[in-house]
């Protein structure tokens, strides 16, 4: 059943991790491969262990551990088959430390070695790119020094090192390990390191490491009385042998899954960037008709991930403001005009005092102009339109300045489209200098931070606001330009993004020249009106068909887990 069921799982969002999971909690129950009722049960290993034991013991080479517990009934997770046993991890195995880095102590033959640490045990291997070493003086490499089918578990750290293992395979020569990582160490020839790790690695164990770790703030670590009283499944030595091949088989399906799902994910983007590239590529509307006919016939196929549905929002916001997803009008008054306005506001600002006069912006070449533009339509740049206001910090010395209730706006605010509020707040005596108040109708942009790595957040203010100086305000010198000023920021985020530069130490920011230097088209203001209703008509489709992928792929997830469910 699960073979037969295995695709399903692994196309359910998260699906591989889910089979990973389900192969692993199968085998550690014993339900992975089928029992022999032949197979000499556990308990004869378990004697043999014990012996071998009592005779290191006997011999001086070991010494006598105080015996632990009887495993309770309620320690016990699950049932396990007929021949299984069991036991403490401690009773099976021995268990010690490594070498605490640091030391003072004197050595009489010092040997300077490479050792394990955290970081290179890894869940299921190890990662030997970078090795340290220690010193340690030669007597004690007995101790310290692994051996092939060692098992390597890690003490802690961030919640998931907790009791990561892995086996050592002697893949250097000579190699200690550090007290933060346990040695596990077979007690007879008659064990598989390979089912330990499996065990180990699985759920059952986490979840036990989990409820017995000692935590603090996002850390949590095991010690070694801990790991030696887990309650460890030990089945017959050759079901040991069966059930870790038919995981090792599982796996490699899984690494196969994975892989074909990448292969799948990375063929998607290119036939998704590739069919709505034709749609920016036109040149005309009736282009764009062509084109999209041919997307629209493949919709099903493009349209069944969230990446691909925000890549064609992006391909609307595009088409829009270079004047290719509605019809041009003749009889609109043409973006001239609309020009001619906006100076006429802005000189009535400087001459009754509100705003100073800014240094005039160069002429647009026809160099600098990268496509055609439709006719009525005009090339400008931000401060042509708007008035461009920075932010700052008001001093943390007054706290006065932070008594008030102006929002005082941070990139951290900027997760919304619309502002209303902020997280911090200014009193009006902190409005002095470089910190205006900036009115409500304003574009807000961050222009420093590292969320302009990968995205460019822009925001309509509700309500007058103050802003840190991570941000620019443009306030529009015509309120009715605002919402296609904010189609413009969102539809040219690729180019915005392509100006971002990286400071000294490494801060992502958008120079005002280069960002304010950025030419725009500019349609005619009747033409706005219907770009902008058009691109919201379109946003909210794109709403809709992420809404009815999230509720498909959450019926798949339920699909997946009833299924999990039903097979364990």
């Amino acid at each position: 059943m699960l073979l037969s069921n295995m695709e399903l799982l692994a196309t359910a969002p998260g699906g591989v991790a889910k089979l990973r999971e389900l192969i692993l909690t199968l085998a550690v129950q014993g339900k992975l491969v089928p029992q022999d009722p032949a197979d000499e049960p556990a308990s004869v290993l378990l004697q043999k262990i014990r012996a071998e034991k009592d005779r290191l013991i006997a011999e001086g080479k070991t010494k006598r551990d105080k015996p632990l517990a009887e495993i309770a009934e309620e320690e016990k997770p699950f049932d396990l088959p007929v021949g299984w046993e069991w036991v403490r991890f401690g009773d099976v195995v021995s268990i010690s430390s490594g070498v605490t880095l640091g030391r003072k102590t004197p050595y009489a033959k010092p040997v300077s070695l490479p050792y394990l640490r955290v970081a290179n045990v890894q869940r299921w291997y190890l990662d030997l790119a970078s090795m340290k070493e220690v010193v340690v003086d030669q007597v004690e490499l007995p101790r310290f020094q692994l051996r092939k089918g060692d098992l390597l578990i890690t003490e802690g750290g961030d919640w998931d090192k907790v009791g990561r293992t892995a086996i050592w395979r002697d893949e250097i020569a000579t190699c200690l390990h550090q007290n933060h990582v346990f040695k596990a160490r077979a007690i007879t020839p008659d064990w598989n390191a390979g089912w330990a790790e499996l065990f180990l690695n699985s759920g059952v164990a986490r979840s036990y490491f989990a409820s017995s770790a000692k935590q603090t703030t996002n850390l949590a670590s095991i010690n070694m009385t801990q790991l030696k009283h887990c309650a460890f499944p030990l089945p017959p030595l050759v079901e040991q042998s069966r059930i870790v091949t038919r995981v090792e088989e599982l796996m490699r399906l899984c690494d196969a899954l994975e892989v074909k799902g990448q292969l799948e994910a990375a063929q998607h983007t290119q036939l998704v960037s590739t069919l709505l590239g034709t749609l920016t590529a036109s040149a005309t509307p009736d282009e764009v008709a062509a084109s999209w006919q041919r997307v629209a016939q493949h919709f099903d196929l493009l349209l069944d991930r969230p990446e691909a549905i925000d890549a064609l929002e992006q391909t609307l916001l595009q088409l829009a403001v270079r004047g290719l997803l509605v019809p041009q009008d003749s009889t609109d008054e043409p973006a001239n005009a609309l020009l001619q306005k906006i100076r006429a506001e802005k000189d009535r600002l400087i001459a009754t005092g509100q705003i100073k006069r800014d240094k005039p912006l160069p002429p647009i070449t026809d160099e600098e102009k990268p496509f055609e533009l439709p006719a009525g339509w005009e090339w400008v740049r931000f401060p042509d339109l708007c008035a461009i206001a920075g932010g700052a910090t008001p001093s943390k010395a007054n706290p006065t300045f932070w008594a008030g209730h102006i929002p005082w706006v941070s990139p951290k605010d900027m997760k919304v489209p619309q502002i209303r509020d902020a997280q911090d707040h200014v009193s009006g005596s902190a409005i002095q200098g470089s910190l205006s108040l900036v009115p409500p109708g304003s574009l807000l942009m961050v222009v420093r931070g590292m969320i302009l790595a990968h995205s460019f957040p822009i925001a309509e203010t509700l309500v007058p606001v103050t802003i840190n100086q991570d941000m620019k305000a443009a306030t529009p010198y015509l309120a009715d330009v605002l919402p296609f000023l904010l189609l413009v920021a969102n539809g040219m985020k690729p180019e915005i993004l392509a100006l971002v530069e990286r400071s000294t130490h490494g801060t992502c920011k958008l120079e005002s020249p280069k960002i304010f230097g950025m030419l725009f088209p500019l349609p005619p203001l009747a033409e706005q009106s219907r770009i902008v209703t058009r691109v919201t008509a379109l946003r909210r489709l794109c709403a809709d068909l992420r809404q009815r992928l999230a509720e498909r792929q959450s019926v798949q997830a339920r699909l997946a887990d009833a299924l999990v469910q039903e097979v364990a």
